[in-house]
């Protein structure tokens, strides 16, 4: 029978599983509540030196496991990936806090509080580093994102990109874990309540710095979507229809005072060099046209491409996606260039997943861009989120986002990641006209890219380097 202390520490157990599994079920996914997230890994943490080591391991896997459960629906309902893709999205995460969870355990009980607290964060964003390098989805998945209703604490990533962010979600847990470990000394629990202190109140002393910038210049943009029908043939009885819907949307918004309109991705399949219609549109209302184009004019590549129409220009600047979806667009041929339009503000193209990888944004924030122009298409539950992928590249890079997806979100975000308007087009045709503030802001990601996650992965090593030299000191 097991003995009242046995039934002691398995109820505190299971109690620190269940707390860090609610933690991370709602501070993380499709509409996360950001605080939530820094005090998931909170439980498990402050459980790990005080049981044995499988059993603080089981705690931190299971805790994120179950919370990681929050994208079941989304990821096999809608999206339609394979068992093991979404076991690995779902088990990546709860491996990494198992990892983080176990070192931070090991350092604190050989006496290494100080190293034990850095271990969790800088092994946290070590691994996300590693993994946006080698993932065909880039940056999709990264903690940071659950940050991005979190205004001041999303400016640090115009100096350190996403893992800045990363780091600060973890090293407050581990700091508090600490100061309350059995073992840790007053010292150790002063010299890190002050790490931590330093650290958070410089990342939101800079972000409400920021914050306050004022802006250069304004542009007022119109974004519109209509649902169906889906990319039809743009010369068939279903496209000249849908055409002529776009027609009356954009002329709704040219009256409104909109100079830029966006509408999504492939919103239509064309064999022709131009549209037009919407050439036409260009001249009529002084307005530059962003369309979405399924491009079949060139036998030897589909492209994804994006077609804009400006005022005075015989022929519509193009651009081709570059990130294309795995087993969506295998039947597109993948753009190897960048487009800047001429003229000023400086404007610069993307297609809806380039968003979510850092070569986009550092390539703008290379060519001075103000602002991009994105058509997109999203999953229809995952419009917040798949939207503030691509707002976190303009804060990263120094840029606005006007951005317009069918089936997800409507956004026009400053380079701050502030959303001055906003629509939902998840389950609806939608259309929003807004004035976006534009910058000519030079970032300290854009111009040095990943200098801090080279810098984690550096100061990792050295972490564990001091432990395995003092451990070998200690055996001796």
């Amino acid at each position: 029978m097991a003995s009242n202390v046995d039934r002691k520490w398995l109820a505190l157990g299971l109690s620190a599983t269940a707390l860090s599994a609610l933690g991370w079920w709602h501070g993380s996914g499709l509409h996360p509540l950001w605080w939530l997230t820094w005090l998931a890994p909170l439980p498990v943490l402050l459980l790990a030196p005080r049981v044995r080591a499988r059993w603080a391991a089981l705690a931190a896997f299971a805790a994120y496991a179950l919370g990681g459960l929050n994208q079941w629906d989304y990821l096999h309902g809608y999206i339609g990936l394979p068992l093991p893709t979404i076991l690995l999205a779902i088990g990546g995460p709860a491996l990494m806090l198992t990892l983080c969870t176990l070192l931070f355990r090991q350092l604190l009980l050989r006496g290494r509080a100080i190293a034990a607290v850095l271990a969790v964060p800088t092994l946290w964003v070590a691994i996300e580093y590693l993994n946006t390098q080698l993932s065909p989805h880039g940056t999709f998945g990264s903690i940071a994102y659950t940050q991005m209703d979190a205004l001041p604490i999303l400016q640090v990533a115009a100096v350190t990109g996403l893992w800045g962010i990363s780091l600060l979600l973890l090293l407050l847990p581990a700091a508090l874990a600490m100061q309350m470990a059995p073992a840790a000394s007053k010292r150790d629990r002063a010299a890190v309540a002050a790490i931590a202190v330093l650290l958070l109140g410089a990342a939101l002393g800079y972000g409400c710095w920021r914050l306050q910038q004022p802006a250069t210049t304004v542009m007022r943009i119109g974004l519109v979507s209509l649902e169906k029908p889906i990319r039809p043939a743009l010369h068939s009885a279903d496209g000249q229809a849908l055409e002529a819907r776009y027609v009356a949307a954009i002329d709704r918004l040219a009256d409104r005072g909109a100079r830029t309109v966006v509408i999504p991705e492939t919103s239509f399949a064309n064999a022709d060099a131009t549209v037009p219609a919407f050439a036409a549109l260009a001249q009529r209302h002084d307005l530059v046209v962003d369309t979405g184009i399924d491009f079949k004019g060139d036998p030897r590549a589909e492209r994804n491409m994006s077609m804009v129409f400006q005022p005075g220009a015989v022929a519509p600047s193009t651009y081709s996606k570059r990130h294309l979806i795995p087993g969506f667009e295998d039947h597109y041929t993948p753009g190897d260039s960048y487009r800047m339009l001429d003229g000023t503000p400086r404007v610069g193209l993307a297609i809806c997943k380039d968003m979510d990888f850092h070569d986009i944004g550092h390539a703008y924030a290379a060519r001075d861009a103000q602002l991009l122009l994105v058509p997109a298409w999203d999953f229809s539950v995952d419009g917040w989120l798949h939207s503030r992928m691509a707002i976190m590249r303009g804060v990263e890079g120094g840029f606005a986002v006007a951005r317009a997806a069918r089936s997800g979100r409507l956004t026009l975000s400053d380079d701050r990641g502030r959303v001055v308007a906003e629509a939902s087009s998840e389950k609806h045709d939608a259309e929003l006209v807004g004035n976006l503030p534009l910058r000519t802001a030079h970032t300290l990601y854009g111009r040095w890219g990943n200098w801090f996650a080279w810098l984690d992965l550096a100061a990792l090593l050295a972490l564990l380097a001091g432990a395995a030299r003092r451990s070998l000191h200690g055996r001796r």
